[in-house]
């Protein structure tokens, strides 16, 4: 893709980087010398993209539920007006900019939200380049050597980056990886999930992430190769087949019927859902490591684990094309 191409030769030209520097202000200082009452300003936020419903819930939760005080969404930049007016108005984002670059200098964290993932990298490429902690939602992008090459230089740079479906990094998956810790020989899984595999914001990638994604944080085992077996008749289910480097074997069937996601793993008491034992809490695990992340710069996810992410979402969209088993390679 044009996007994808651009971004690597932006990243392969090399330029001068920089890091936050973490400093208490002299006016502050003085405040506390003095006994004064010491003002604390709310830490900023700035979002890219606001064609997703992502960002008016992004908004609404800092600001107007304040789910994290001292934290605030303030500026926002839209595909198209109306979509950065809609935000502005439900998420109460104050600010409105024409160019992202505007946000530059402003802000202390980095939400990247574009609906079609490979915008994503060409987006956040200045600002994580300028040391603005970075979370860029599902998915990070479409290639998994644009991913490689983007995460090396944030490491470089020392940018905390990170990106992940929410389905997979909740605390509902963390208590199911625990489930699978006490059972044995599980050597075949079943992922239901709703994906459009013709969707213009890049086929598989758009809702295939959030059936992929769990079976990266559920098993250790890398996934080594991916088949799409394409229903060819319209509104009929089809499915694909994940091989993983052990020879346990995943199978992900598209739903038509219904939004949501389950799983289902055969053991030696026969096949069970995995299902989170867990109440359900407010914000999620997906929120509350993001805000962490952006306050002590610990990345909640490995840069490998997010990479191999694309790599599966990569050779299963191979697959559709070809028709044939696409290995995984990242």
């Amino acid at each position: 893709m044009a996007n994808r191409r651009s971004f690597i030769e932006k990243i392969g030209k090399g330029a001068a980087f920089s890091t936050l520097a973490l400093s208490l202000p002299s006016a502050l200082f003085s405040q506390i010398k003095l006994g004064k009452a010491a003002v604390v300003k709310n830490k900023v936020i700035g979002i890219i993209g606001a064609e997703n419903s992502h960002t008016r819930g992004f908004g609404k939760m800092f600001n107007l539920d304040k789910k994290f005080p001292g934290w605030e969404v303030k500026y926002v930049w839209g595909e198209k007006e109306e979509f950065a007016q809609q935000a502005k108005t439900e998420g109460g984002i104050p600010n409105i900019v024409k160019d992202p670059l505007e946000m530059m200098g402003k802000i202390d964290a980095l939400i990247v939200d574009h609906r079609h993932g490979d915008l994503h990298l060409d987006a956040a490429l200045p600002f994580v380049k300028a040391g603005i902690p970075t979370f860029i939602d599902k998915p990070f992008c479409y290639s998994s050597q644009a991913a490689k090459i983007f995460l090396e230089m944030a490491r470089a740079v020392g940018t905390p980056v990170t990106s992940y479906s929410s389905i997979a990094h909740s605390y509902a998956t963390e208590d199911m990886r625990r489930q699978l810790a006490e059972k044995k020989d599980i050597n075949q899984v079943t992922c239901y999930g709703k994906v459009d595999i013709n969707s213009i914001y890049g086929g598989f990638f758009f809702y295939g992430v959030h059936m992929v994604e769990p079976l990266i944080y559920l098993f250790d085992e890398k996934i080594i190769s991916a088949k799409f077996n394409k229903n060819e008749k319209e509104n009929l289910n089809s499915s694909a087949s994940l091989i993983f480097a052990n020879g346990r074997m995943a199978t992900l069937v598209i739903t038509t019927k219904k939004y949501g996601w389950q799983t289902f793993v055969e053991t030696d008491e026969g096949v069970v859902e995995l299902k989170s034992r867990v109440k359900t809490i407010e914000p999620d695990k997906n929120y509350v490591d993001m805000v962490n992340m952006f306050s002590t710069g610990k990345e909640p996810r490995s840069h490998e684990s997010i990479i191999h992410g694309i790599a599966v979402l990569e050779a299963i969209q191979k697959s559709i094309i070809s028709g044939n088993w696409e290995s995984v390679i990242a």
